[in-house]
C-alpha cells in the first residue's frame, strides 16, 4: 500500500475515533428519591442537551449499586449519599466529589396510635430505615439516637427501600419511619401518622453530593464539568420554580396522575411533588463547613466500624474532593 493510500486510512480511523469519542454518551446514575431530583431534571427539561451533553440516565436500587458502577467504569457520574464514596476510597477505589447535591432533610414519622412523641419514644419499637451503611443510616444510628440517648439495638431498625418504608408504616408492621421526600410528604398524606422530627433542622448535613471516578476525571473533565452546569441549572429551576420543575419530575415518584389522600381527597401529583420540593434545601456547591460536617461524618463511620483507616489515622475527606468546578464557577 502506498504512503498515500495509508495516510488516507489513518485519516479515515481517526475521523471515525473522533466520531465515536464525540457521540459517546455520558452515563449518570440516580436513585429514584428527591435527593436525586436534580440529575432527573436536567435529563428532564433538555439540561444536559442545553449543555452540549448527551446524557442516558441510569436508575439504580441502592448507592452500593451505584457506587459499585462508578468504581467499576460503568457509569461517569452519579448523584448519591457521600458516605458510599469516603468508604469505598477508604478501601483504595479512586473516587471524587465533584459537586454537592442535596442537604440532609429526613424525617422521623410515627403512627398516630403508636404513642410516640419524641425521638426517645422510639426504644423499643421497630423503625422502618434504609439499608445498613447507607447514609441516611449512618445519621440515624451516629447522631439521631444517639443524641436522644439510645443505642441502635434499643430500637429494631429494619432496612429497606423508601418505598417499602412507606407501605409497612401505612400497614401497621411499623411504628415508624425514617424518610426522606417526597416518601415522607407521600406518607402523611395517605396514612394516619406524624412527624416528630427532622433531622435537616437539628442537625444540617450534605447528604447527597455528586461522584466520579478519577479516571473518568481525568479522561471527560470536560464532560463533567458540563453535567455539573446541567444540574447547576437544574437546582436552580428546583429552588426558584418548584412548581415547573414539578412537571417534569413529578412521574418519577408518583405513577398515577393523582394521588388519593386521607383528608383532602385525590391531589394531582405535581401538587404533591412541588411542597415536597419546597421542603428541601439543593446546593451545587460543597461549602467549607459542609466540608467539616463531612469530617465529623466520617468520624462517626469509623466509629461503626464502616471505614477503613490506615495506620489508624481518620481518613481525610479532603482526599477525594475536587472542587475545580465550583472554583472555575465562582459558586
Amino acid at each position: 500500500m502506498s504512503f498515500t493510500k495509508l495516510a488516507a486510512a489513518a485519516a479515515i480511523t481517526l475521523a471515525f475515533a473522533t466520531q465515536a469519542m464525540a457521540e459517546e454518551k455520558f452515563k449518570v446514575g440516580y436513585l429514584r428519591v428527591m435527593d436525586d431530583a436534580q440529575a432527573i431534571l436536567a435529563q428532564e427539561a433538555g439540561l444536559y442537551k442545553k449543555h452540549g451533553l448527551d446524557v442516558e440516565l441510569i436508575e439504580f436500587k441502592s448507592g452500593t449499586d451505584l457506587i459499585k458502577a462508578i468504581v467499576g467504569g460503568q457509569l461517569d457520574s452519579g448523584v448519591l449519599g457521600f458516605t458510599n464514596a469516603i468508604a469505598w476510597a477508604s478501601k483504595g477505589a479512586d473516587l471524587k466529589v465533584v459537586g454537592g447535591a442535596q442537604n440532609g432533610y429526613h424525617a422521623m414519622i410515627v403512627r398516630e396510635d403508636a404513642g410516640i412523641k419524641d425521638i426517645n419514644g422510639l426504644k423499643g419499637k421497630t423503625l422502618a430505615s434504609q439499608a445498613e451503611g447507607s447514609t441516611a443510616d449512618t445519621v440515624l444510628k451516629g447522631v439521631v439516637l444517639k443524641q436522644a440517648g439510645l443505642k441502635p439495638d434499643d430500637v429494631n431498625v429494619m432496612g429497606v427501600s423508601p418505598q417499602v418504608a412507606v407501605q409497612s408504616l401505612a400497614a401497621k408492621r411499623v411504628d415508624a419511619a425514617f424518610l426522606f421526600e417526597p416518601q415522607a410528604s407521600i406518607a402523611k398524606l395517605i396514612a394516619p401518622v406524624k412527624q416528630i422530627y427532622e433531622v435537616g433542622e437539628v442537625w444540617p448535613f450534605p447528604c447527597m453530593v455528586v461522584i466520579t471516578s478519577g479516571d473518568t476525571l481525568k479522561k471527560r473533565k470536560d464532560a463533567v464539568w458540563k453535567s455539573l452546569d446541567a444540574q447547576k441549572d437544574a437546582i436552580d429551576m428546583l429552588q426558584k420554580k418548584p412548581a415547573d420543575a414539578s412537571k417534569y419530575i413529578a412521574s418519577y415518584f408518583i405513577s398515577e396522575p393523582t394521588l388519593k389522600t386521607l383528608k383532602k381527597g385525590e391531589l394531582p401529583r405535581e401538587a404533591v411533588i412541588t411542597d415536597a420540593i419546597k421542603t428541601q434545601v439543593f446546593s451545587p456547591a460543597v461549602t467549607t463547613k459542609e466540608q467539616a460536617r463531612m469530617q465529623e461524618i466520617a468520624g462517626i463511620l469509623e466509629e461503626q466500624g464502616a471505614l477503613k483507616t490506615k495506620d489508624g489515622k481518620p481518613f481525610d475527606v479532603k482526599s477525594i474532593l475536587e472542587l475545580g468546578w465550583q472554583k472555575d464557577r465562582k459558586l
